[in-house]
């Protein structure tokens, strides 16, 4: 490989004189949709009829003993989780927990495998109550007891104790009972969140750390010493860590236990920043746990509000049910928010804010408090509420004292750490920092909530039950069910990459007896809807009279977009809607997709001399099939590099070598809609946004190829020589040429900016890290040990001197 001194610019074509943006505007009329004849041949025009419901009279008797089948099965499913590979289980006290000790000293490993394939028994309720002659009428049941909830319902009061504690990667040099045990009496659960756990390399790259164990243990030895506690569940994300404690006597009413994780660093996937989070039933009630850590940085409070949002879409808990939606955040009755959530004192400097808090005038502080502002923006947390703050600001200290940062940053005092809740019937009783803990630059925060739970009242229950399967039996084939929708036909107009579009299609029952609807599968197709495309929710309830509405959603990722770019895939799609007892419906869901240059082949761009946009369809559909054969009839000498890799590589080098964390924090979503857009069109002529929008929009760009920049027919290859400098040498020098000049091109790039590493804080670890797994994708899952290779291989072209 020939040394490269600089980074030489690419001869790019602009943006050309009548270049035919009128090819791209759709054609009128409605799509055409060949197996709409054969569906209705097949199914003599119902679609995929299921079968037939058992008559609706079943005796009270028998739905009881199916009922009580049901729940013993599901009593098996699992709360607290001590054994690997065992089910969870809603356990007794004295089934529950072996100790403290035992918990703490569960292996990653079998927790790992717990939390994230929770398994359901053959049994359970929710496949029995997936039979279809069991579904409608138990779900008719289930709608109306949770419409008539109050009736054998009431709530008790238990007390729950939050804590939040950023521990700047430190590991425990004191004792956490003056946080966790700060309460006369003991809580009855413990939801106790870490940030920064574990801040090298390893944890960040891995998601491996000893420190959780030391962590973990440190909790168990600081829980209230007036109470017996079990570990009901753990999880962690990198650094951030969230430990769930009950009281031993509380332990069965625990159920329905599911965790998750969602990471919004760098390509909104880098779990150094997002959330893990834990849901759980009590008794009647549904409570989710959340623990976060946001985006750092004063100045990035936008940053932090994308995070919050990316965090509340994304997180999703899978229900027991297999077949139902998942449960976001919000759609529990209590919703607890913890952890560092990097809101900083604006406008004022750093004086005057140590001077406000010598006056304990926090009041005053407070209106210049970020996340205040935005709540009452109604930016985040709309339906939250924080207790009035009356601590002093939790960061940033001196480690190992109370002095406020001396450093040559000098940060100025924030409360980055915060507790936040909604729901009813909640007080909360405490709310304070803990300033006798010293480890960390942060102080940890606890709260002390006090808890309405709903309780069921089984005399009351019964009662309710019984009448209401008095009143369904009345409508025992009555009717047939019947909805209106709001509309058959659904068009989206110039649809972008990673672009979220939604419509929203209402349905409302205008028969006489409740319904259940489901989107089904068409003949020969493996889902209901194109991979583009959901529906949401996929099948649902409506009662008599009411209605619901469904978010109809388009978006264009990384796998769909390679075949719409080119003009294989068309944006068009039939959704069948079936009603239980009913008939279908037609939903027609179409759209014009504006190509990208995300999502298309190296080759393919490498072609194109004028911005993607510009191009004709007949013109990327042939450039695509040539790309695929390689077709070495084109006369035109195709462009060295693709001009948009060009753009982007030469926008960081003029201005981000010595960017801090460069490659490391994530820009915004809007600013990369508008690099995108730039790339796509040609306008403006230099590319728009944050050097870090840039760095991202890079790498998502690599993320999005169709075929890697290391094609995967030279991934074993890649392996087998990844020890040795001249292999590795050899087997690039055997790439494709246009993708042999787009790797020495980055390699090249990147060896810049390891020049200016102490400004940059990067290193030949982070970037091979970053870049290895993006440049060297394998064709099937790949394993840790394959990971560390493809980095060891990437390395050599990083080093000084490399060639």
């Amino acid at each position: 490989m020939e040394q490269n001194k600089r980074l030489a610019p690419v001869p790019v074509g602009r943006k050309g004189v009548g270049s035919g943006n009128d090819v791209r505007k759709s054609a009128t009329g409605a799509p055409r949709f060949d197996w709409i004849g054969k569906y209705s041949t097949a199914t003599g025009g119902r679609g995929v009829v299921k079968q037939a419901l058992a008559p609706i009279g079943a005796t009270l008797t028998k739905l009881s003993q199916q009922r009580k089948t049901a729940e013993k099965s599901s009593d098996k499913r699992g709360t607290l989780e001590k054994e690997k590979g065992a089910n969870p289980a809603t356990l007794t006290s004295k089934q529950a927990v072996s100790g403290q000790e035992s918990q703490v000293k569960s292996s990653r490993e079998d927790r790992d495998d717990l939390v994230r394939s929770s398994s359901h028994t053959a049994s359970n309720k929710a496949q029995i109550l997936a039979m279809p002659q069991f579904g409608l009428r138990d779900n008719l049941i289930k709608c109306e007891l949770l419409k008539r909830e109050d009736l054998y319902t009431y709530t008790e009061d238990f007390s729950f104790l939050l804590g939040t504690y950023n521990v700047n990667g430190q590991t425990p040099k004191e004792s956490l009972r003056p946080w966790l045990s700060c309460t006369a009496n003991p809580p009855d659960m413990y939801c106790v969140g870490f940030q920064e756990l574990d801040l090298s390399k390893e944890a960040f790259f891995f998601n491996d750390t000893p420190k959780e164990l030391e962590w973990t243990k440190a909790v168990a030895e600081a829980l209230h010493p007036d109470a017996k506690y079990a570990l009901v569940k753990l999880v962690r994300l990198v650094g951030i860590m969230l430990i769930f404690y009950i009281k031993k006597e509380h332990a069965e009413f625990i159920s329905d236990v599911e965790a998750e994780s969602v990471g919004t660093g760098i390509m909104g996937r880098m779990g150094n920043k997002g959330a893990v989070a834990v849901r759980f039933r009590f008794h009647n009630s549904d409570i989710c746990v959340v623990n976060s850590h946001l985006a750092a940085h004063v100045e990035e409070y936008e940053r932090r509000n994308q995070d919050y949002k990316d965090i509340c879409s994304r997180l999703q808990f899978r229900q027991l049910d297999p077949a139902q939606p998942p449960l976001t955040i919000m759609k529990h009755d209590v919703v607890v928010w913890i952890g560092d959530l990097n809101y900083r004192i604006t406008e004022l400097d750093v004086s005057n804010v140590k001077e406000l808090i010598s006056k304990k005038d926090f009041d005053a502080l407070r209106a210049y408090d970020q996340l205040k502002r935005q709540i009452d923006e109604e930016a985040v947390f709309v339906g939250f509420v924080e207790a009035p703050i009356d601590f002093q600001p939790t960061y940033k200290y001196d480690t190992g004292s109370d002095m406020w940062d001396t450093s040559e940053k000098c940060r100025v005092p924030a409360w980055c750490d915060r507790i936040l809740w909604r729901g009813k019937n909640i007080v909360q009783q405490q709310y304070q920092s803990h300033m006798t803990l010293k480890t960390s630059d942060h102080k940890p925060v606890s709260s002390l909530l006090v808890i309405g739970i709903k309780k069921v009242n089984a005399e009351a229950y019964k009662k309710t039950f019984e009448e209401i399967v008095r009143n369904i039996d009345k409508l025992e084939n009555e009717c047939i069910p019947s909805v209106t929708l709001s509309k058959r036909e659904f068009h989206f107009e110039d649809v972008k990459y990673m672009q979220h579009r939604s419509a929203t299609l209402s349905l409302s029952n205008d028969g006489q007896v409740p319904c259940q609807f489901e989107f089904i599968q068409k003949p020969n197709e493996p889902t209901f809807c194109k991979p583009w495309l959901t529906a949401n929710p996929p099948k649902g309830f409506i009662a008599q009279d009411g209605s619901v509405d469904i978010e109809l959603e388009v978006f264009v990722n990384r796998s769909t977009a390679p075949e719409l770019n080119c003009g294989k895939e068309q944006m068009e799609d039939i959704l069948v809607l079936h009603l239980e007892r009913g008939k279908d419906y037609f939903i027609s869901v179409s759209g014009n997709y504006l190509p990208s240059c995300y999502g298309s082949s190296i080759q393919s761009l490498c072609q194109l001399r004028e911005p993607i946009q510009d191009m004709p369809q007949e013109m990327l559909l042939h450039v695509g099939q040539n790309s695929e054969k390689d077709d070495e009839t084109n006369t035109e000498k195709p462009l060295d590099i693709p001009k948009e890799l060009w753009m982007m590589v030469d926008h960081l080098f003029r201005n981000a070598l010595n960017q801090e964390d460069i490659f490391q924090q994530p820009g915004l979503r809007i600013e990369f809609a508008e690099i995108r857009d730039c790339l796509d069109t040609g306008i403006p002529d230099s590319l728009p946004g944050s050097n870090h929008s840039a760095a991202e929009a890079l790498l998502l760009f690599l993320d999005a190829l169709p075929e890697p920049v290391v094609p995967y027919s030279f991934y074993q290859q890649c392996l087998q020589s990844c020890s040795n400098a001249s292999q590795c040498e050899k087997v690039i020098s055997m790439l494709p040429q246009c993708h042999k000049n787009v790797f020495n091109y980055l390699a090249a790039f990147l060896r810049e900016l390891l020049k200016n590493s102490a400004s940059n804080r990067l290193d030949v670890n982070i970037l091979a890290t970053i870049f290895a797994s993006l440049l060297l994708k394998s064709p099937t899952k790949q394993d840790l040990a394959e990971k560390r290779r493809t980095q060891e291989f990437f390395q050599h072209f990083l080093t000084q001197g490399s060639s």
